[in-house]
């Protein structure tokens, strides 16, 4: 059996071989099925095959329609099957994973008109799948109880009576449960404090049947940046453990809208402190037949953990547009990190004594060496010269540290850039101002290839472009007014884009007192699975969707979305993250804030024109666009041929 959809001579170059019958299929097998040929896509198969023959980074920037994900995914596929190996596409977050195999996405029509069997596998991320341990809790709460019991009583046989010879098979994932908002979802996903090693269930676990089975696809596994990068970043630890790592060996990986992998990787080397997960661990050696002297040490380091966190508490402020709290750093502060950290070193010292009396379960010492290993890191971070990046969440009751190194940069050059592999960063805006200088220095990058297509779309005679005159501030009740204005006029088909959820509740508040809401319907990020909500969105034409996170990726073409309001312009969140991003810069604003808010913009005006039938309006507000400067940047954004016309 032939394992190529082309007569492989194994005399010759498989790239070459695999380039010819790519072109093939653009200029030939597609235009047969009813495509179009587009040189955009020729052009830019001819470029990948640079990458995928010699191996290298490409950065592959294709303006909307050129089609760039099937030149991509052949390239993957094929690539995959010579290798022996997966590719892996990781995509910005899940929303973007599931446009990509939905049963009329890109996959699916590859397959259908060139005859292919493609086995492509979902890898998502843990806190997309249900913690049984959390359901319990939830199922005896008082909010939602009676919901949640339903979601029990749902679940698979195998979970509620293990039985033998009985099959199993991945369940549990947040797309399950459409109807579950944020907050709902919040309370039974799994979250970073799931002590999933001493689980008894683990076994039975959605999350962990869906790894044994993404982890045998042949073709393609789909994942989001998030998952590559913890992948990345707990590789040797998960080996150090027994475990097998997050994603299997691959053959290459494409990073769709790979302008986001840097925050994802950022998020994926964070470290994340509560009292009452390390009291939980740690009084599990009280609970063995101890000595003295480690039982002491036990309590006082709970007792400095919990007085070290209430310090935090009391020294954190809340940010505004943010769901983060900054610590106010001082003297005292830092003293307590390290009291704590002693604490801690006096009992990894005793358990060296503990270990050799073989009073301790094996299994379990390992879980609480290994979870005073990472704090003891964590902690150590602040004693770096270039101090680690941190703040504080609210966990219902309880907050946590979150600490995130600063050296990112170097762990994706060693870690990922360094393999000998073909690797893709695919998106519509990589450059900025047309140079792929911006991304190469957030990712630590040497050298790459690269290439830019634009749209093959006509957008001075589809897209009409609307902002405020210069000078004109505008207020929030008057934008809420504007906003319903502009509603009316398109009849809903709107796609509203805010840079953060606050943003996107101060307006709701807002619009709610409207005695014409209830002439509209709006779907809001967070109120449902964020895929269901884009699927109302497209079914139900006169609707309005108010996101925070679409801002990339989202394919809606058709009347569905007529119009696109960007609510303010998407400048990076006041928080400790892009703070320290500005401490490093010698020009802040023109360094790390301009170039973040016209890539975001860039792609939040691409969300408008998916088609060469789509025609519409942009609306971009924002008082910083009375700077003259920033109104300029914005317009060379702006897609050639169009103006920025005054409201």
């Amino acid at each position: 059996m032939n394992n190529y959809p082309f007569d492989f001579d194994p005399k010759q170059s498989f790239i070459q071989q695999a380039s010819d019958w790519i072109a093939d299929v653009f200029y030939e097998k597609l235009p047969e099925a009813g495509f179009e040929i587009r040189d955009e896509q020729i052009y830019m198969a001819f470029q990948l095959e640079r990458a995928y023959a010699d191996k290298q980074t490409i950065f592959a920037e294709a303006g909307v329609g050129t089609g760039k994900t099937f030149v991509y995914l052949l390239y993957a596929i094929s690539y995959a099957r010579y290798m022996r190996k997966p590719a892996i596409i990781a995509c910005a977050d899940e929303s973007l994973i599931e446009q990509l195999v939905k049963p009329e996405g890109d996959i699916a029509k590859l397959a259908r008109y060139l005859d292919l069997t493609i086995d492509a596998r979902l890898g998502k991320s843990a806190d997309q799948y249900i913690c049984l341990n959390k359901l319990d809790d939830a199922r005896s709460g008082q909010d939602d109880a009676e919901l949640f019991d339903s979601i029990y009583r749902e679940l698979p046989s195998f979970v509620l009576k293990p039985e033998t010879m009985q099959s199993f098979y991945p369940y549990g994932n947040r797309k399950e449960y459409p109807s579950l908002n944020d907050e709902q979802w919040n309370q039974l996903g799994w979250d970073v404090f799931q002590d999933c090693l001493v689980c008894e269930r683990r076994h039975r676990c959605g999350q962990t049947l869906s790894r044994d089975h993404y982890r045998k696809a042949a073709d393609v596994i789909i994942c989001s940046h998030d998952f590559y990068m913890e992948h990345v970043w707990t590789y040797e630890a998960r080996k150090r453990e027994g475990q097998l790592p997050l994603l299997p060996e691959h053959s290459s990986v494409v990073f769709d809208e790979g302008h986001l992998l840097e925050t994802a990787a950022q998020q994926a080397l964070t470290y994340k402190l509560n009292h009452a997960v390390f009291e939980g661990i740690v009084t599990r050696l009280l609970q063995e037949e101890i000595r003295e002297s480690l039982a002491v040490a036990v309590e006082e380091a709970i007792t400095q953990s919990e007085y070290l966190f209430k310090l935090v508490k009391k020294r954190s402020v809340k940010v505004p547009a943010s769901d983060r709290k900054e610590i106010e750093w001082s003297e005292e502060l830092l003293r307590e990190v390290n009291r704590l950290q002693d604490t801690l070193a006096v009992i990894e010292e005793e358990l060296v004594f503990e270990s050799g009396l073989y009073t301790i379960d094996t299994y379990q010492l390992k879980i609480v060496e290994e979870h005073l290993e990472m704090i003891q890191f964590a902690l150590s971070l602040f004693k770096r010269p270039d101090k680690p990046i941190s703040w504080v969440t609210q966990d219902k009751d309880d907050i946590s540290l979150v600490i995130m190194p600063k050296w990112v940069k170097e762990v994706l050059k060693e870690q990922v850039f360094s393999r000998k592999m073909p690797i893709v960063f695919s998106s519509a805006t990589l450059s900025v101002n047309g140079s792929f200088d911006y991304m190469m220095d957030i990712l630590g990058m040497d050298s790459a290839l690269s290439f830019s297509v634009p749209s093959p779309y006509e957008y001075r005679q589809h897209m009409r472009v609307l902002a405020p005159k210069a000078g004109e501030v505008i207020g929030l009740q008057d934008k809420v007014r504007e906003t319903y204005r502009l509603l009316k006029q398109s009849g809903g088909r709107t796609l509203l884009l805010f840079p953060s959820m606050e943003q996107l509740e101060q307006f709701k508040g807002e619009a709610e007192l409207l005695p014409e809401n209830p002439d509209f319907r709006f779907l809001y990020e967070g109120s449902a699975e964020i895929s269901h909500l884009i699927e109302q969105f497209q079914t139900d034409e006169t609707s309005n969707l108010c996101a925070v996170t679409l801002w990339e990726g989202l394919d809606v073409p058709g009347p569905s979305l007529s119009q696109v309001i960007v609510w303010e312009l998407p400048f990076p969140p006041n928080d400790p993250l892009f703070a320290a991003r500005r401490s490093d810069a010698s020009q802040p604003f023109e360094q790390v804030d301009m170039p973040y808010m016209l890539l975001r913009l860039r792609q939040g005006i691409g969300r408008l024109i998916r088609s060469r039938e789509d025609r519409g309006t942009i609306v971009i507000f924002g008082n910083k666009l009375n700077d003259g400067h920033v109104r300029e940047q914005v317009e060379r954004v702006i897609p050639e041929g169009v103006t920025l016309e005054s409201l």
